[in-house]
C-alpha cells in the first residue's frame, strides 16, 4: 500500500471515529528515526492539537511525562506518546484521559519484537536498580492486550500495514449546553444540600469538572474553587461562566478571601496532601470535591480509603457515563485492560479449604491471570497503589508473592520485596547521611534515622502489600499469610518487615503477629494523613538485636516527641533516661560532622543540651523554646535553612569538644574515614 493511500485509510478512520464519539491506540513500532517520520506525516494530514509526551523534542505542543499531571482537566486532539526509550505507565494513562472523541492516542515504540528485551529507561524510577532493566513481563502484557484488541492497529516498520476492517459505532453527538441525564440529577441533590462535604468520584471524561462549574452557575451566591494546578480547572471555568473564582491551596490556607461562600469546589482533589486538604475545607459550611481514583492523579486510593472515611458530613456520589466520548470507547476500554484499572471483584467466593502458594515468576505468563487477580485485590485495598505498581509487581527484582486460594480464587494476597544487605562501608554512609542509593525502604530508614551504622547490612523481606478479600476477613486468613512468609524467609533472612500509616486497629493486627515497633515518623504522610509506622519482626540473632536496639530507642526518645498521637508508643515501659550514652555520642557526631538530620537526633540534642551549659542559642532555640528556622534565621541574621543548619552542627561540635575532647576527635575521624572520596 502506497503512503498516500495509507493516510487515506486513517483519514477515512478518523471521520468515522469522530461520528462515532469514540478514540483508538495506533502503535508506530520501529526505528527512531522512522517513526518519528510517520508521526510528523499523520500530524500533516489530520487536524488536531498533536501534544507530544516525552523527552527532548522539538515538537510545537510537548510535555514531559513527569508534567502531564498538570494537564489533567484539559482536552485535546490527537496526541503522540513517546515510550521508544522508556514507558511511563501512569502518563500514558493520564495522556489518554485528555483525548477528546474522535483522537488517536499514537504509541511511539521501539521494534515491536524486541521491545520485550531492551532496558527500559523508566524502570529506574520504579525498579531501585541503579541502571535501567528490561521489563519483559510488562510490555508482553501490553502487547498481549494490543494485538487482542479489535480497534488497535499496529504499524510495523519493514511489514506493510493492511488496516483491518475495525468496528463499527453508531452515531453520537456530544451534548455542549445543559446537563446530561445523570448529571442533572446529582446536581439536584447537590443545590438541596444545606452542608457537608460532597465528593463526586467517577472514571475520566464522565463530567466532574463541567457538573462542578454547572453548580457554579446555578448557585445564589458566590462560590470559590481551588486545585492543584489553575490550568486544570479549564472545562470547569468555561461551565461556571463569571462565577468562577480560583484560589491556589496554598494561598486559601495563608489568607481565605473575606466573605460568605455557597460553596468551596476542589477540582482534582486527590492529588493536593490530606492534612493541606483538611485545612483547606474546615471554614466552609459546603464542599464539593471531585476526584478521579484511577491512581494516576496521586493518592486516589487515599482519598477514599483514609480522608473521606474521616469526615464527619460525607455524601458520596459517582458518575459513570461518559460525557467527552461515546460509552464503551475502544482506547478508554483498552487503557483500562493495560493498566488494570477495572475494580477487584468482590463476590463470595466459593466454599473450599485455602491454599497457599508461592507464586514464580518462571512460570509466566502462565499465571499471568493469577497475578492480575492478586494485583486487583490489593489495589483496591491499598490507598497508595498506582499503575507503577503493577509494573514493579511485574518485573523489578527481588519481589516475593504469596497467594491464598479457594478453588483457584484469589482469597488473599501477599507481596514481598528483598531488602538490606548493602556492604558495611554503604550502609555507615547511609547512616551517616552521605549516601542515599535507591531502594531499601525500611533497611535504609532504619541506618539514616536509627542507631546502627550497620543497620542496612541485614537482610530482611519487607511486606509491601497484604489484602485479604472482604467475605473473608477476620478470619486470620491476613495472620496465616504472615505464617507463610515466616517460612519462606526464616533461615535467609535476619527479618520481616513493614512501614505504613499508623492506626490502633492496624498496629494490633501486627502485633498479634509478631511485629515490634521500631520507628513512627514525625510528619504525617500526605497520602493517608497518618504518621509513618516502621516495625520489624526478627529471625536472626542479629536481627533479635537490631529489633530490641531500635525499639529500646524509640522508646528512651519518645518524650522528645510530643507531637505524636497519644497511644502510639503507650506499650513503653522504659524510665526516661537522660545520661548521653555511647549510641548518643555516635548519633552527635554524625550531626556534627556528617549529614544526620537534626530531626533524626532531636533526643540526643535534647539530652546533650542538658548535660552542657554550653550557650547553643540555635539549637535551644529550636529544640527547647519552639523558634521555626524563619524566625531563627530572622533572629540571627542567618541567610536561610542552610547557614541554620551548618551553625547548630557547629554548636554541638562545640559542645561535644566541652564534654570529652578526646572522644569528640576519634568520632570526627572515623567519619572521616567513611566519607565518600569525591565528597572529601
Amino acid at each position: 500500500m502506497s503512503e498516500s493511500a495509507l493516510f487515506s485509510d486513517i483519514e477515512r478512520l478518523t471521520t468515522q471515529m469522530r461520528d462515532g464519539g469514540i478514540r483508538r491506540l495506533l502503535v508506530i513500532a520501529g526505528e527512531r528515526h522512522w517513526s518519528y517520520l510517520q508521526a510528523q506525516g499523520l500530524a500533516a494530514r489530520l487536524a488536531g492539537d498533536w501534544l507530544w509526551t516525552g523527552e527532548g523534542t522539538d515538537w510545537p505542543l510537548h510535555c514531559a511525562p513527569a508534567a502531564l499531571r498538570t494537564l489533567l482537566g484539559q482536552e485535546f486532539q490527537h496526541a503522540v506518546f513517546d515510550a521508544r526509550t522508556g514507558l511511563d505507565v501512569a502518563a500514558l494513562a493520564a495522556l489518554a484521559g485528555t483525548l477528546k472523541a474522535g483522537s488517536w492516542l499514537v504509541l511511539l515504540t521501539p521494534d515491536w519484537q524486541r521491545w520485550p528485551t531492551l532496558p527500559d529507561a523508566d524502570s529506574c524510577r520504579w525498579s531501585d536498580t541503579p541502571e535501567a532493566i528490561t521489563t519483559p513481563h510488562f510490555i508482553t502484557w501490553l502487547q498481549s492486550c494490543v494485538m487482542d484488541s479489535p480497534d488497535a492497529v499496529v504499524w510495523r516498520q519493514n511489514h506493510p500495514l493492511r488496516v483491518k476492517n475495525l468496528p463499527d459505532y453508531p452515531s453520537w453527538h456530544r451534548v455542549n449546553q445543559g446537563p446530561q441525564q445523570e448529571q442533572a440529577a446529582l446536581l439536584s441533590q447537590l443545590m438541596a444540600m444545606e452542608n457537608g462535604v460532597a465528593v463526586v468520584t467517577s472514571p475520566r471524561g464522565r463530567g466532574k469538572s463541567s457538573l462542578a462549574g454547572m453548580l457554579i452557575n446555578r448557585s445564589p451566591g458566590r462560590c470559590l474553587v481551588s486545585a492543584p494546578a489553575k490550568a486544570a480547572t479549564d472545562v470547569l471555568a468555561q461551565f461556571a461562566g463569571e462565577g468562577f473564582h480560583f484560589i491556589a491551596p496554598d494561598a486559601l490556607i495563608q489568607d481565605k478571601p473575606e466573605g460568605d461562600f455557597d460553596w468551596l469546589i476542589v477540582d482534582e482533589a486527590a492529588a493536593i496532601p490530606a492534612p493541606l486538604l483538611q485545612q483547606m475545607i474546615a471554614p466552609f459550611s459546603r464542599v464539593l470535591l471531585t476526584t478521579t481514583v484511577q491512581g494516576y492523579e496521586g493518592t486516589g486510593r487515599g482519598f477514599l480509603l483514609k480522608f473521606c472515611a474521616s469526615l464527619p458530613s460525607y455524601h458520596a456520589f459517582t458518575l459513570n457515563t461518559p460525557i467527552r466520548w461515546a460509552q464503551h470507547d475502544p482506547l478508554e476500554r483498552l487503557i483500562d485492560q493495560i493498566m488494570l484499572f477495572d475494580e477487584p471483584s468482590l463476590k463470595a467466593l466459593p466454599a473450599g479449604p485455602v491454599k497457599f502458594a508461592v507464586i514464580d515468576m518462571r512460570d509466566w505468563p502462565r499465571n499471568a491471570r493469577q497475578l492480575a487477580e492478586m494485583y486487583r485485590l490489593l489495589s483496591g485495598a491499598h490507598y497508595r497503589t498506582s499503575p507503577l505498581d503493577w509494573r514493579r509487581l511485574l518485573d523489578a527484582p527481588g519481589m516475593h508473592y504469596l497467594a491464598a486460594t479457594i478453588e483457584q480464587r484469589c482469597a488473599g494476597a501477599l507481596w514481598l520485596v528483598e531488602e538490606g544487605g548493602l556492604p558495611s562501608l554503604l550502609s555507615q554512609q547511609v547512616w551517616a547521611g552521605f549516601r542515599r542509593p535507591r531502594g531499601n525502604l525500611v533497611a535504609q530508614s532504619l541506618a539514616a534515622h536509627g542507631g546502627s551504622p550497620l543497620a542496612a547490612t541485614l537482610r530482611g523481606l519487607r511486606v509491601s502489600r497484604i489484602a485479604v478479600h472482604p467475605g473473608h476477613q477476620r478470619q486470620q486468613l491476613g495472620s496465616e499469610l504472615m505464617q507463610q512468609a515466616l517460612s519462606l524467609a526464616q533461615g535467609q533472612y535476619d527479618y520481616l518487615s513493614v512501614s505504613f500509616g499508623y492506626t490502633e486497629a492496624l498496629w494490633r493486627f501486627w502485633q498479634r503477629c509478631g511485629f515490634k515497633l521500631v520507628r513512627i515518623g514525625t510528619q504525617r504522610e500526605a497520602s493517608s494523613g497518618c504518621y509513618t509506622a516502621m516495625a520489624l519482626l526478627p529471625l536472626s540473632e542479629a536481627g533479635v538485636r537490631l529489633t530490641n536496639t531500635e525499639q529500646q530507642r524509640l522508646f528512651r526518645d519518645s518524650r522528645w516527641y510530643p507531637q505524636l498521637p497519644v497511644g502510639i508508643l503507650s506499650d513503653s515501659c522504659t524510665e526516661a533516661d537522660d545520661s548521653l550514652n555511647e549510641n548518643d555520642w555516635l548519633e552527635l557526631a554524625g550531626f556534627a560532622f556528617a549529614h544526620r538530620p537534626l530531626d533524626s537526633t532531636r533526643a540526643p540534642l535534647h539530652r546533650l543540651l542538658l548535660a552542657c551549659e554550653y550557650p547553643s542559642d540555635l539549637l535551644r532555640g529550636q529544640l527547647e523554646r519552639g523558634y521555626s528556622n524563619s524566625e531563627l534565621c530572622q533572629l540571627f541574621k542567618l541567610t536561610g535553612r542552610k547557614a541554620l543548619l551548618s551553625a547548630q552542627r557547629l554548636e554541638t561540635e562545640i559542645a561535644l569538644i566541652k564534654r570529652d575532647t578526646g572522644r569528640c576527635e576519634a568520632l570526627r575521624q572515623w567519619i572521616q574515614q567513611i566519607r565518600p572520596v569525591a565528597s572529601q
